[in-house]
């Protein structure tokens, strides 16, 4: 007999019990919210060839360099486990020829991604990621609307997540060079200041070292040249648009004129939700302006911008910082096998009326139905005993503080769905 046990590979995890409800939670919001802005779900594979990540994110990104998953398939072709979504996404738009309908294409995605990075307290290999994209206008309104929706989806939760949204310009791809060539002639002075990860940042793209989080490379920062002072008049003009439409819908930002994109194709707005949570600015999201990607992918001139959200660590987050409650569960408890007829009738009409409900298959006892229950975690446990069976009435037992309830059997799954669901359960909502 082989007595070893087999563990899973580091950085990834099993997810299960009580944290698959803030799971649910997460993609039930997001599933509501995205449709009322218009956006439909787009099924991405996992596996994409190599290139669409490397013309898409830059062969100097972190990702490409040194955190892909990716091996030789039996057709000698390089492949990679997918580790982000837009790339795929505007693959997907390509190939399917979607830019002939003169229209702003609107899709979301959900689903694991990998990166082979250090894994870290809401940071894993295989992560899940939602993301949205907005495809086929380059309009200032249209980064405000998608800023907007961002912002919706945390704000649904209803509880304080102690975030804040920040937003920047990175200018387009004329402006920006004279940007870099300034902040590399300052972090050249820095360099002794800055970190070993940084200073190689430096030589191949320099705007990713004001993305650093090392104290002591943000200590060397304070000073550098800021972007906005480099913006073309079209960057500016679009970027004040930009701000002018958040202020009219409402939503408060800070402009953070450090913040940048970590991929080649970003450009223009660029936005992120940070916590303080986990440590010092940490995004649980963010987006931008991608206008250039189609293009680079082989496909047309057509702008995009979109967003994605690490569900991993927003769920890190909702966890800390409020307890939920799940569905109800209920337990049918029975005293011997001639009720098993009754168990079976009440099971089959509290499912039918979406109530979670469970029940003993090997006949136990009643007081051993109830220890079982416990180690079910259920809520209420409805005793269907002979003088309930002759009476036709139900006892339901609260297993929290032991309190006990008595209805009428006729109708019993309603009553119980007035009871003890009506006024809501899940404190997020």
């Amino acid at each position: 007999m082989n007595n070893r046990i087999y563990r899973k590979i580091k950085g990834f995890r099993d997810i299960f019990g009580d944290e698959i409800y803030y799971w649910h939670i997460v993609e039930d919001k997001f599933k509501k919210i995205f449709s009322l802005y218009g956006y439909e779900e787009v099924k991405l594979p996992v596996i994409e060839r190599v290139e669409v990540f490397k013309k898409g994110l830059g062969d100097t990104s972190d990702i490409v360099d040194k955190e892909m998953f990716s091996f030789i398939d039996k057709d000698n072709k390089t492949v990679v486990l997918r580790p982000e979504g837009t790339a795929s996404v505007a693959r997907f738009y390509i190939e399917n020829g979607l830019f002939n309908d003169n229209k702003v294409d609107k899709f979301y995605y959900y689903g694991p991604m990998f990166r082979r990075e250090n894994p870290q307290k809401g940071r894993f290999r295989q992560f899940y990621q939602v993301g949205v994209e907005a495809i086929g206008s380059s309009s200032a309104l249209l980064d405000s609307e998608v800023i907007k929706l961002f912002s919706d989806f945390f704000d649904s939760f209803n509880t304080k997540l102690d975030i804040r949204l920040e937003i920047n310009s990175i200018g387009c791809q004329m402006c920006r060079q004279s940007y870099i060539v300034a902040l590399s002639d300052y972090l050249k002075e820095e360099s002794n200041n800055l970190c070993e990860n940084c200073n190689n940042k430096l030589q191949s793209n320099p705007l990713r070292v004001l993305d650093c989080k090392n104290i002591r490379c943000r200590d060397a920062l304070e000073n550098a040249p800021k972007i906005d002072k480099f913006l073309c008049g079209e960057c500016k003009n679009h970027f004040q648009k930009v701000k002018d439409y958040l202020n009219r819908f409402n939503i408060n930002f800070l402009v953070n004129l450090k913040l940048v994109r970590g991929l080649d194709y970003y450009m223009r707005t660029a936005f992120e939700m940070i916590t303080d949570h986990f440590g010092p600015a940490l995004a649980i999201g963010a987006g931008g302006r991608y206008d250039g990607l189609i293009k680079q992918l082989g496909g047309p001139d057509v702008p995009g911008i979109g967003f994605a959200i690490g569900i991993d660590r927003l769920v890190t987050l909702l966890k800390e910082v409020k307890e939920i409650s799940g569905e109800l569960k209920f337990f049918i408890a029975y005293q011997n096998s001639n009720q098993i007829d009754s168990v079976i009738c009440l099971l089959k009409e509290l499912r039918e009326n979406y109530l979670n409900t469970i029940t003993d298959f090997d006949g136990k006892n009643l007081k051993n139905q109830l220890k079982m229950a416990n180690k079910y975690s259920v809520d209420y446990v409805i005793i269907l005993g002979d003088d309930e069976i002759k009476g036709q009435y139900v006892t339901i037992k609260n297993m929290k503080n032991g309190e006990q309830y008595k209805f009428s059997r006729e109708n019993v799954a309603i009553v119980i769905k007035n009871k003890f669901i009506n006024g809501g359960v899940n404190c997020f909502q």
